[in-house]
């Protein structure tokens, strides 16, 4: 068995995010299945440096999850020549700082999305790195989540017939920290240090979008901070200055219209903390995270509006649960085992930093329209 061994440093990984999605369910989980095995003779086996400001708190994530290599030195990491990969979870505002080190010590690139606070920056980070003939990805990791797979496979079958609409309903109550155990960061919610619901996840609508929907024509946005006081890691109350909550419209080159509620001021009252309701001339379709549920045209009730009387129909009855395909793994790890073939193997991997680009550049049309209450046009890139 020939054994790929691919160094990857792993910048800002004690972070939520960095930590459990990336180091423990993804390149831990690689690691412990025994790599990526490529065919019966190879496998790929990565070797992760955790890097980060905090030698203590390194420390102990290293010790907790098994990892022998961590420091706080970035250059010395980039120096070595054993490490090929340089990954980047750190804050957005310093994220091209440590790519563009990266880049010039000829490492490939695999980072969090936004990739940058700009879109201008996050496509010259994409130039600099395409120029310098490095692979290079972002993470969209909800295009393997389960729910998501399974829809896809109903478009790809022709389920729906032509798309007309699809609504999308995310969020949940994060709670103040006034009095409960904080959910979030607070950076979150402070536009300062880059935070707002419309940043954070206006990037993942577009990449979802765009693969399972079409590309999108134009846009309209109304952002809003519903709740004005928020209290910090230290028990301090602050002024909230991003924005907790997104209603965005989008146009479809295709025709298709979509609508997407973002919030983290909504307690939920639906299957998932995600849903996507597609809504087709032949069928329609409500996904959630892991699972994914249909109804065709032969199975649609035919309704009459009568609100003097209990509802005859049970709607909740007349859908489908859309089969698993097979076993699903966690989304971040399918991606990065995806970007260490592309990195070993040269297999395709779509997913680069232009795609990153795209959606900072949604996110900030997204600030546009709602600063200038209006719907905005989306150029290519």
């Amino acid at each position: 068995m020939t054994t790929h061994k691919v160094g990857i440093i792993m910048n800002g990984v004690t972070g939520r995010m960095g930590t459990n999605q990336h180091l423990i369910r993804s390149i831990k989980a690689i690691i412990d299945q025994g790599g990526v095995r490529l065919n019966d003779s190879e496998v790929i086996m990565p070797d992760p440096i955790l890097i980060g400001r905090s030698e203590s708190k390194l420390a102990a994530l290293a010790a907790r999850v098994g990892v022998k290599r961590y420091s706080t030195d970035l250059d010395a990491a980039l120096a070595d020549a054993g490490n090929q990969i340089y990954f980047d979870s750190t804050l957005t505002g310093q994220r091209p700082t440590g790519v563009r080190k990266a880049i010039a010590a000829k490492k490939h690139i695999y980072c969090e999305k936004p990739t940058a606070t700009t879109s201008k920056e996050a496509l010259a980070l994409y130039d600099e790195v395409t120029a310098a003939g490095l692979k290079n990805g972002v993470v969209q990791d909800k295009l393997w989540l389960p729910g998501l797979v399974k829809l896809k496979w109903l478009i790809d079958q022709g389920f729906f017939g032509k798309i007309l609409s699809v609504r999308g309903e995310f969020g949940y109550w994060v709670f103040t920290g006034e009095h409960e155990k904080l959910q979030r960061p607070s950076w979150n919610y402070r536009k300062e240090e880059d935070g707002g619901i419309i940043v954070d996840m206006i990037c993942h609508w577009q990449y979802v979008i765009q693969n399972l929907f079409g590309d999108i024509k134009s846009l309209t946005c109304l952002g809003a901070t519903h709740i004005p006081t928020r209290w910090d890691e230290t028990g301090k109350p602050y002024k909230c200055t991003a924005d907790d909550a997104a209603y965005a419209t989008f146009e479809l080159k295709n025709g298709t219209i979509l609508h997407f509620n973002s919030s983290w001021a909504t307690r939920v009252d639906r299957d998932d903390l995600l849903t996507l309701h597609v809504d087709g001339t032949h069928g329609t379709a409500v996904a959630g995270l892991r699972d994914c549920k249909a109804q065709a045209m032969a199975a649609t009730p035919r309704c009459i509006w009568n609100p003097d009387i209990d509802s005859p129909i049970k709607y909740k009855d007349g859908w489908t649960r859309v089969p698993d395909q097979g076993v699903y793994d966690n989304a971040f790890k399918v991606q990065w085992e995806l970007f260490l073939r592309h990195v070993v193997k040269n297999e395709p991997f779509p997913w680069s930093l232009k795609e990153g680009a795209k959606g900072v550049q949604l996110a900030e049309l997204s600030l546009e329209s709602w600063a200038q209450r209006k719907w905005v046009d989306v150029p290519s890139l």
